[in-house]
């Protein structure tokens, strides 16, 4: 057959390096040899002798998904063959993270990441009960993050000169070394009289980088 959907921007061609690397802009390759870890219910496609299983979290790790909500429902993907991961069209990006770096990032935008890469689930530091309550996941280590985003995102340096202030249902995550805060953007007055529907974000302080995508959409509920 022949068609715009057999071009070489469709059809996959042979893989050049084991591990991560993005297939297009809405998924992303992994050639495993071992083993690795992924989202739940991510896998689009396979081929080779692959086995997908659902990783426990542990006593602590149950605790705190059902305290927070933020869990991040995963599976191991062992064996040696390679597969396709992608979540609901959105976009696709990889973070390289190395030995000292610590990337703060919302759960509901992890996608897969090698298995040389650890991750706790932390409070956001200075939210408070005010902020609904703000936890997101901190992953350490040597290896690569894949991450989704609805659009393209917004990398945002951040400065000791210029804070920066997100909205907390648009922020996707941010580097270490930065501090966090509530920041309140209206008066009393300006709430009384309706507001303007943005009433706190999340200030970033210090010198580093903060990632937003493009819309303060909030996220539908994961079942």
């Amino acid at each position: 057959m022949k068609g715009d959907l057999f071009s070489s921007d469709h059809v996959v061609q042979p893989a050049v390096a084991p591990g991560m690397s993005v297939e297009n802009a809405k998924c992303l390759r992994y050639v495993v040899n071992g083993d690795m870890l992924a989202r739940q219910g991510a896998m689009v496609a396979y081929r080779g002798n692959l086995q997908f299983e659902r990783k426990g979290q542990g006593v602590g790790g149950m605790l705190k998904r059902a305290a927070t909500g933020e869990g991040l429902p995963l599976m191991t993907v062992r064996g040696q063959g390679e597969a396709w991961f992608a979540h609901e069209a959105q976009n696709c990006f990889v973070v390289e993270v190395e030995p000292g770096d610590l990337f703060t990032v919302n759960g509901r935008n992890v996608l897969c990441f090698d298995s040389t890469l650890r991750y706790d689930i932390k409070t956001v530091k200075g939210s408070g009960i005010a902020g609904g309550g703000l936890f997101n996941s901190v992953f350490s280590g040597h290896g690569r993050l894949g991450l989704v985003c609805q659009g393209d995102p917004l990398v945002i340096p951040v400065s000791s000169q210029q804070p920066v202030f997100v909205d907390t249902d648009a922020v996707v995550g941010w580097s270490a070394h930065l501090t966090t805060s509530l920041h309140r953007s209206q008066s009393m007055g300006s709430m009384l009289r309706g507001g303007s529907g943005e009433v706190v974000q999340l200030r970033l302080d210090g010198e580093g980088f903060v990632v937003v995508r493009p819309s303060e959409q909030k996220p539908q509920q994961e079942h």
